[in-house]
């Protein structure tokens, strides 16, 4: 494939099928290249592929849980985004022009940091002292 600007590359796209067509092969690149970019923004902002866990089993478990994550903070993100304008964080030496996932997860963290997920305690009832228990030696 050639950029008819001249901006990229020639890049070739292969199958191991004869049969498929050019155009599919482009077509599966193009919806392969959102799923790569999920994996590398999991990776980098929700620590995929670095868990600190020891067992194959506990890798299984904690994965889903990030992408999951990856998911609800995407959905959080677009609900901000139909009633404000997302901030997009750059710095002097990296001018970007579209939201990103850590711009995502700065909205999500204005958006939702200061809200409760659990219920305040109830100050009115009054509270029991525990006594600690006396320890004989």
């Amino acid at each position: 494939m050639r950029d008819p600007a001249g901006r990229f590359r020639p890049q070739a796209f292969l199958s191991t099928d004869p049969d498929v067509s050019p155009a599919d092969m482009l077509g599966w690149f193009i919806r392969r290249w959102s799923i790569e970019v999920t994996f590398a923004e999991v990776r980098r902002h929700l620590g995929v592929e670095t868990q600190r866990q020891w067992t194959d089993r506990a890798i299984a478990r904690t994965t889903p849980m990030l992408l999951a994550l990856f998911s609800l903070i995407t959905l959080f993100t677009d609900d901000i985004h139909k009633a404000r304008t997302i901030v997009v964080r750059s710095a002097r030496w990296y001018a970007k022009e579209v939201v990103t996932f850590s711009d995502a997860l700065a909205a999500v963290d204005d958006n939702y940091g200061q809200t409760r997920l659990s219920p305040r305690p109830d100050t009115t009832r009054p509270r029991r002292k525990l006594q600690m228990a006396s320890s004989t030696a």
